[in-house]
């Protein structure tokens, strides 16, 4: 309405050279009635409140009981209900606006969404649509697949939904969704269980189904997110029936064409793919299909692939970078893994800045933690959409500085012994930090504020190797892994468990972590880098070094090296309501507890703390030459006077230590 006022105003003041005086009063007159009639038209008009895009919506009528009995979506996610507002998007003509709730109270009827080529025509746009599609749990996953995909201007997306739940989530929230009719459970599926192959049957099933309607189908996993808009780049190619990523983890060309298929070794990965509604593409889905409906242990990734590769070259021509595939009539073409990023070309290898490229898409493959493992590697790639209040805990933040010599980060071979040194040395002090920030809750509670915790904020984590699931000589082949190399934390960390609930009656307090990147990210609120308290060590007994809560004028406390647990209590029990508590270093931060059992339990603090640790580290794999090759990292190691990081020499010997 702005504009127009704007016009309008331009027309008042105006002087036409060729009008008489009359005429400009009149006119005048007239304009500046219409003027204030749109003003005050616009003022009575309802308006919009951008913050509540993803606010919780109205309950349907029919299911409101179900509804108010649900489950958060996931731990961290919560409500997911405030979000950054999404940046306008274009619409073609007649295609509803994304994040639009419903102005109706009541759930249309389930059968309204059921997938049909008019409910899909209703999102197409230049003839393609993109789609996603999962159950109840992914949740927080898709709305921030469809946020990065409307922060780009895209609005041609459709989410198929695996339960009716999810159908009516998203039917809230303004989003495109269709049921499909799978009934499929609303919790989390475990990578390679029954219910995981069903849902890439399904995803089979879908593909079949859409493309009789004559539209592109961009099909996408929903652990992965758009970056850049990929259509134009797509469009380069109309001749391919099909463009698929893979898993390939060594480049193939150094800019944005497509890798060069006679050297992808890797699988075709179906979590990105294009689809156009040829007839070679469509008797591949209907094949594929058929193939996954007769036997269920058949993973669709790798039925897809030897189908695909039933028939593989040559070149379309030439000059083409497309291939003869399937059936020698199938045209397909690689998307290059350094821009339409993997796991591992994106989080270990960073190809794409290597080699100076504007990454697509990153797919949270490559991983070792499953669904928080994907989450995880997300945010530190600051690419997860939170609410307000994951960054703004009420207790507050722990973090420090981490402290790595020289030597060991750079120093002599990229060797186990090496990489386990360097390693072992970072484990040392984040397990310090994980100590303090026990303690602290454990003080913050005492100190009456409400069972609020502190989190602590995991450091960068560096390694020497890569990990991978097969041996291999500390970095693939071919690859551009550099050494060292800042390496996600599931490479060491058993994300997953870190993140899960473990009973305080056996495991102790609880100790909640944020990704290494959590102050860089742009959600970060003003008040929380506004609220922060810089500890530094010292050495106690020199200069102005002594346990005290008093702070220089620049906000910074000093604070001796090998506090005991009681000193740390008394000092920060002062300080409760600051947002962020950052130590210089862990180095010798922490003397040890010294609680004991108590009636009320057999265990110690210490103990109890020591039983939730040692779970938190994983393996790293693997040597060659030797079943098994993997190494277990182990939390206390330092407690360990012939500690060596060696494979287990025996079967009774491989497990984990504790």
């Amino acid at each position: 309405m702005g504009g127009w006022r704007n016009w309008y105003q331009e027309v008042v003041n105006s002087k036409p050279l060729f009008l008489t005086i009359y005429t400009t009063v009149i006119v005048g007159i007239v304009v500046s009635s219409f003027y204030v009639f749109s003003a005050v038209y616009s003022s009575s008009s309802p308006s919009t409140d951008s913050s509540n895009w993803l606010s919780s919506p109205p309950l349907s009528i029919a299911d409101s009981s179900n509804i108010n009995q649900a489950p958060n979506f996931s731990q961290h996610t919560m409500t997911l209900g405030t979000m950054p507002p999404p940046a306008s998007q274009p619409q073609s003509t007649g295609l509803k606006p994304i994040w639009e709730v419903p102005k109706t109270k009541k759930m249309p009827p389930l059968k309204t969404f059921q997938l049909s080529k008019e409910l899909v025509e209703q999102r197409v746009k230049d003839n393609v649509i993109i789609m996603t599609f999962g159950n109840f749990a992914f949740m927080d996953f898709i709305l921030t697949w469809v946020k990065h995909l409307t922060d780009l201007g895209i609005s041609n997306l459709l989410i198929g939904a695996m339960d009716s739940k999810l159908v009516e989530a998203l039917y809230w929230k303004g989003v495109p969704v269709f049921d499909m009719g799978s009934h499929l459970s609303t919790l989390d599926v475990g990578w390679g269980s029954p219910t995981f192959h069903k849902m890439g049957r399904e995803k089979a099933i879908l593909i079949d189904s859409v493309l009789p309607f004559g539209y592109e189908l961009l099909m996408c996993d929903t652990d992965m997110v758009w970056l850049k808009n990929p259509l134009p780049y797509l469009a380069r190619y109309p001749d391919a029936d099909i463009l698929t990523s893979s898993d390939q983890v060594v480049p193939t060309v150094v800019d944005d064409r497509l890798d060069i298929w006679q050297q992808v070794g890797a699988s075709y990965n179906v979590g990105i793919f294009h689809w156009r509604p040829t007839d070679p593409a469509k008797k591949l889905a209907k094949e594929w299909k058929e193939m996954l409906l007769a036997d269920d242990k058949i993973w669709d990734q790798n039925g897809f692939n030897d189908l695909i590769r039933r028939q593989l070259g040559p070149s379309v021509d030439g000059d083409s970078e497309l291939a003869y595939a399937y059936d020698g009539n199938l045209k397909l073409g690689v998307l290059p893994a350094s821009i339409f990023c993997s796991g591992h070309t994106y989080f270990v290898q960073a190809m794409y800045q290597q080699l100076r490229l504007d990454p697509y898409a990153v797919h949270t493959t490559f991983q070792y933690a499953g669904t928080e493992g994907k989450r995880h590697r997300l945010r530190e790639g600051m690419f997860f959409y939170d609410p307000p209040e994951y960054y703004d805990a009420p207790g507050g933040f722990l973090s420090f500085k981490p402290s790595i010599p020289k030597s060991l980060l750079l120093d002599g071979e990229h060797t186990v012994e090496s990489h386990f040194s360097l390693i072992n040395y970072q484990i040392k002090q984040i397990r310090t930090a994980l100590a303090i920030a026990s303690l602290l809750n454990r003080t913050l509670h005492l100190a009456g504020t409400n069972s609020k915790d502190m989190d602590t904020v995991m450091p960068p984590l560096w390694c020497r190797l890569d990990r991978l699931w097969f041996p291999h000589p500390g970095v693939l082949v071919g690859s551009l892994t550099k050494q060292p190399f800042i390496c996600p934390l599931d490479h060491v960390f058993e994300v997953n468990i870190m993140l899960k609930e473990l009973a305080p009656e056996e495991f102790g307090h609880g100790i909640r972590i944020r990704e290494y990147s959590f102050f860089d990210n742009p959600s970060m609120p003003q008040q929380v880098k506004d609220s922060w308290l810089e500890v530094q060590l010292c050495q106690e007994g020199t200069g102005d070094c002594h346990a005290s809560s008093n702070t220089t004028q620049l906000g910074v406390l000093k604070f001796p090296k090998h506090s005991s647990e009681e000193t740390l209590k008394t000092v920060f029990s002062s300080f409760k309501d600051v947002k962020v508590i950052q130590f210089s270093s862990m180095q010798d931060a922490f003397q040890g507890f010294t609680d004991k059992a108590s009636f009320f339990s057999s265990s110690t603090i210490e103990e109890k703390f020591k039983r939730r640790v040692k779970r938190y580290v994983g393996i790293w794999c693997c040597v060659d030459n030797h079943t098994p090759g993997h190494i277990y990292y182990d939390m206390y190691w330092d407690e360990k006077p012939d500690w060596k990081p060696l494979p287990p020499q025996t079967p009774e010997d491989d497990h984990p230590p504790w």
